[in-house]
């Protein structure tokens, strides 16, 4: 065999295991901040598993012990990331306590590595749950970390995700199964009754201070509003009204004045509250959260 010959085939050889070595991914999420070394360690913990890997940052600016905003960090972003993503998110104030480590694979082929505290509430019901398994903890832990109680997002949830992704632990062999059910924390989800939609004010658009709900642009649609045309607002927290207003729906900020309210779908096509070039959480006192509830109807014809 020629010399070039040998050298096509050892290329091609060559190649083909490389394609076939998919660099697995994990995204992280946690309420740590980045002022320390804690994320860092995380990531470490990953690259001792497989340099390979591929490490993502979600956020880690979840405000601190706040498990709902992290379950809608995970929901706002994890369905555009490719099957197979590992998500490895910690915002664990019960870290240590009896409440289980879990990793979901939904429905859509995606990884959660979390505490099972309510941080699964809406990626659970969005994607679907494919399986639940608690993580062995005996098996599935960084080497020598036994005497570490509350450091499991490094030692447990970092270590577990990056073996997952790659591909050095089998879902099946994380630890045994459990229930198709994770923890979840109520909210009001988006209906329809009588001439009105009820939703949640689950997130803000921090930077802008829109107000973000989780009615869809499907069940918006049932109230037959058409741009320039008005909806009553009615926003309350416990029951406890904070904001009655008719606001004008349109399908971008610049279609009224500066400094006027206005209603429109934000980039995840849920319907939304916004002040053109201005903060209407900060104007209206109006934060979000499972507490945090909207009511929106047509406005009628005077």
């Amino acid at each position: 065999m020629k010399k070039s010959g040998y050298l096509l085939i050892v290329f091609l050889i060559f190649s083909i295991t490389a394609c076939n070595h998919k660099k697995g991914i994990v995204v992280f999420q946690t309420d740590f901040g980045v002022k320390d070394g804690a994320v860092s360690a995380m990531k470490g913990v990953a690259m001792g598993v497989d340099p390979d890997l591929k490490l993502y940052d979600l956020t880690h600016e979840i405000p601190a012990y706040n498990i709902w905003e992290a379950a809608y960090r995970l929901q706002q972003t994890a369905p555009f990331w490719p099957a197979g993503t590992v998500f490895v998110s910690v915002v664990d104030p019960g870290v240590g306590t009896s409440r289980k480590s879990v990793v979901l694979k939904t429905k859509s082929g995606h990884y959660f590595v979390t505490p099972d505290n309510g941080t699964l509430t809406l990626i659970s019901q969005s994607l679907g749950i494919e399986s639940v398994r608690e993580i062995n903890e005996e098996l599935n832990r960084r080497k020598n970390s036994q005497a570490s109680y509350t450091f499991h997002g490094r030692d447990v949830y970092a270590y577990t995700g990056a073996r997952l992704a790659a591909g050095v632990l089998p879902f099946e062999q994380v630890g045994r199964e459990l229930p198709a059910a994770v923890v979840t924390i109520p909210f009001q989800k988006p209906v329809y009754q009588g001439d009105s939609i009820m939703g949640n004010i689950p997130i803000l658009d921090i930077q802008y201070g829109n107000i973000w709900t989780n009615i869809n642009d499907s069940i918006f649609k049932v109230l037959h509003v058409e741009p320039k045309e008005k909806v009553e607002v009615n926003i309350n927290r416990n029951g406890v009204p904070v904001l009655n207003q008719d606001i004008e729906f349109v399908h971008t900020f610049g279609e009224v004045p500066e400094g006027k309210t206005l209603a429109y779908m934000n980039s995840l096509m849920n319907f939304s509250l916004a002040i053109n070039m201005g903060n209407m959480a900060d104007s209206f006192h109006i934060n979000s959260g499972p507490e945090w509830n909207i009511v929106v109807r047509k406005k009628k014809p005077n």
